[in-house]
């Protein structure tokens, strides 16, 4: 198997446990909204970066989720949602971790939906890549 798409299979299970770890705290009556929506926005960051790595598309290190969806639409590949929509997670990647002033415009329904999607296109094109590079 080719480096790129180990790391690509890496990132992919961290997103996977990312993605589990928000599934707990959501499902958890007093889980605080900005921790739990982390870890949605680390699902769906890692989900991206999953694609990029396993088509070789070379990003700077960023928790920007339209930055990475700006790589991703230069390779001509199209995530699930548009930037718009990835916007809505973003804070969570830092502003609401460290200030509780800022307002979310988030549920946890749709950070779930925007998490869930993402991983399960990401793993489609990452385990299509892995299959064409062994084949």
């Amino acid at each position: 198997m080719t480096p790129y798409i180990e790391e690509a299979l890496r990132m992919l299970r961290l997103a996977q446990g990312d993605y589990q770890a928000f599934s707990i705290l959501r499902a958890h009556p007093d889980s605080p909204l900005a921790p739990t929506c982390f870890h949605a926005q680390q699902c769906v960051e890692k989900a991206l970066k999953a694609v990029l790595m396993a088509n070789q598309v070379y990003f700077r290190r960023t928790h920007d989720l339209e930055e990475i969806a700006d790589f991703l639409e230069a390779a001509h590949l199209s995530p699930p949602y548009d930037m718009e929509t990835y916007r809505g997670l973003s804070p969570f990647a830092v502003e609401l971790r460290y200030d509780e002033l800022v307002v979310p415009s988030i549920t946890l329904e749709t950070a779930g939906q925007i998490a869930e999607q993402t991983l399960t296109w990401a793993r489609e094109l990452v385990m299509g890549a892995s299959n064409s590079a062994t084949s």
